[in-house]
């Protein structure tokens, strides 16, 4: 039986990625986001932005599940006020409308990033303690919101569970991807930061959406699910250049020939971010350049799925060489949702 589903950030990637797979899976969804206009008939959309307490409490009026996946996503030791305002804030109202409401699931889209202190993570898994070291706004909040929303499972009969994806891709991104394409065209990506040795996680855009799907239909009474986190990636790491010298491929582009040392980088970012905040602060526009991102690239980030496997019935259906493919497919014009299928993306979980 179909149930009464909210979810916010629906008009972001992986927003709107889950309203298209709840929709078509029988759902009455109610898609809330700050920006954006109708893209499906069968799904009501909500002009909502979640720092707005009493408009989201009446959203969730006659709610059964909520999707939390609206996020402010900025690395840069700026503007902090708004990235907690939206992060912690927000999640916080959500949690409230949710109590206030009788909502009975609650499914938080979180970051791996709530465990990073800067260091290596080789197929780290969820006993993994919460970073005690700040890292950046984004990270920061993301995991204080994580912290509320799993301390709150079982209370006033609101179960929750979180949700910790790394580097998400696919077609319909509207950041990672096309800054990669961007600095492409430009012919700014002759280099890569550092050597690959350092692994990372990638998570294709259908296989979080499993995961989701899998999770909000599990948050009963009694399961092992509620008060949970999971680590949600595709399983393959591999070094970050490598996945982008991949994509750079199914796209006509040259491989990547030249090398910049990471302290230069790192060098580079750290002059980008004192002169953006200078200015004031600039969200949505760091392309790729900040101690945060450059950082990443110089530590294993890789995850163990096994949880997940385990509690979720979790397994990524679309491998990484056939997401770079649907999304370089995608981008080329051609219909990546059609190939995807016939890698197993719309398998149910």
């Amino acid at each position: 039986m179909g149930r009464r589903i909210l979810i916010t950030g629906g008009q972001g990637f992986v927003g709107r990625a889950l309203v298209e797979r709840f929709a078509d899976l029988g759902h009455e969804i109610i898609c809330a986001d700050v920006r954006g206009s109708a893209y499906r008939d069968d799904v009501r959309f909500l002009t909502l932005d979640i720092r707005d307490a009493s408009a989201l409490r009446a959203a969730c009026s006659g709610i059964d599940s909520v999707i939390h996946s609206a996020s402010l996503v900025h690395t840069k030791h700026n503007r902090q006020a708004d990235v907690w305002a939206v992060n912690l804030t927000g999640t916080q109202n959500v949690l409230d409308a949710c109590r206030a409401q009788g909502v009975a699931r609650l499914v938080y889209i979180s970051s791996a990033s709530v465990v990073y202190e800067g260091r290596d993570i080789e197929n780290g898994d969820e006993r993994l303690p919460y970073a005690r070291i700040a890292q950046a706004p984004y990270a920061d909040s993301k995991l204080s919101a994580e912290k509320a929303v799993l301390a709150a499972s079982g209370r006033d009969g609101v179960l929750t569970c979180a949700l910790r994806p790394h580097v998400v891709f696919g077609p319909g991104d509207n950041r990672f991807i096309p800054a990669i394409v961007r600095k492409a065209q430009q012919g700014r990506l002759r280099r890569e930061i550092g050597r690959r040795d350092k692994l990372s996680d990638f998570t294709y855009i259908d296989n979080l959406v499993d995961a989701v799907v899998a999770a909000e239909a599990r948050l009963r009474p009694g399961s092992v699910v509620a008060g949970q986190a999971y680590f949600i990636t595709n399983g393959e790491p591999m070094a970050f250049f490598t996945f982008v010298e991949r994509f750079l491929a199914e796209l006509g582009y040259p491989p990547i020939r030249g090398r910049v040392p990471y302290w230069l980088a790192y060098g580079v970012a750290a002059f980008a971010e004192a002169l953006d905040t200078l200015k004031g602060g600039t969200l949505g526009a760091e392309d790729g350049l900040t101690r945060f991102a450059v950082r990443y690239l110089h530590t294993h980030h890789y995850f163990c799925i096994d949880k997940a496997r385990r509690d979720l019935d979790y397994r990524p259906a679309v491998s990484l060489d056939d997401g770079i493919r649907a999304t370089a497919q995608a981008l080329r014009g051609g219909s990546a949702w059609a190939h995807a299928r016939t890698c197993g993306a719309f398998t149910a979980s």
